[in-house]
């Protein structure tokens, strides 16, 4: 069995080769390759084609999926990646498989399995396998700014600059880090659409902050937290009980 590895990063592809070695002594593998200029120059060379690819999803040059948009790859292949495990939930597709860094020699060994056992006859990618897989492991684009009212002036208003967006007798505003308050045409269910959830959460049914808004977190009745958020102004900002897990693992990511 040939196998090929395109890792940008050579410590990975070294391991990733020592742990192939030891898992299947028997497999030939190729040079590794770092680029996705590289892996179309080889794939198109016609040498034959290895029996198996282990490809990085992020290299130096971009998204490996480049590649299949330059050259038919008849391989299958297995992707390696830092990506998320619960992005990556998504797209469990046949003829895909995929393996989370620092990899595990176990998952390793059953992703060869896996191959020996239903892959090795297995059809070339396909154009739509290739656009879930690209969907589940790119990062949407987030809202970078808003279009507000200011007098009789319109301007924008960058979002990496709101501290924390909260809902008034059915209306909208935005806190930004100099404390100014503008209202903005969205409501909150809105805004947890469009705003990227790195860096923005809901703390309850009337405010979406800013990682960079909280001061001082504490504990609070009910299993509650109550927060001291900046900058200042004359709003109660109490995490609900229901979503006090979920905001410990955002803050903890």
């Amino acid at each position: 069995m040939q196998i090929l590895i395109i890792e940008d990063e050579q410590p990975a592809a070294k391991q990733l080769a020592k742990l192939i070695q030891k898992i299947r002594p028997q497999a030939q593998l190729l040079s590794a390759l770092d680029s996705i200029e590289s892996s179309v120059d080889f794939l198109r060379s016609g040498t034959a084609p290895p029996d198996l690819i282990f490809m990085d999803i992020q290299l130096a040059d971009g998204l490996s999926f480049d590649i299949f948009n330059a050259v038919e790859v008849q391989t299958p292949v297995i992707f390696t990646t830092a990506f998320d495990q619960y992005t990556l939930r998504a797209f469990k597709v046949n003829s895909i498989d995929y393996l989370l860094k620092p990899i595990d020699p176990e998952e390793l060994s059953a992703a060869l399995d896996k191959y020996e056992n239903i892959y090795q006859q297995a059809p070339a990618l396909s154009p739509a396998i290739l656009h879930q897989l690209k969907n589940a492991l790119t990062e949407p684009d987030y809202k970078e700014r808003f279009l507000i009212k200011v007098g009789q002036q319109l301007i924008y208003l960058r979002t990496a600059d709101v501290r924390y967006f909260f809902s008034e007798e059915s209306l909208v505003y935005a806190i930004t880090n100099e404390n100014k308050k503008h209202l903005v045409d969205f409501s909150l269910d809105q805004l947890e659409q469009v705003l990227s959830p790195r860096d923005f959460f809901r703390i309850n049914r009337k405010i979406i902050l800013h990682l960079e808004a909280i001061h001082r977190i504490h504990t609070y009745f009910n299993g509650r937290l109550k927060l001291d958020i900046l900058p200042r102004q004359d709003l109660e900002a109490i995490v609900s009980r229901d979503r006090v897990p979920d905001f410990k693992q955002w803050l903890d990511r």
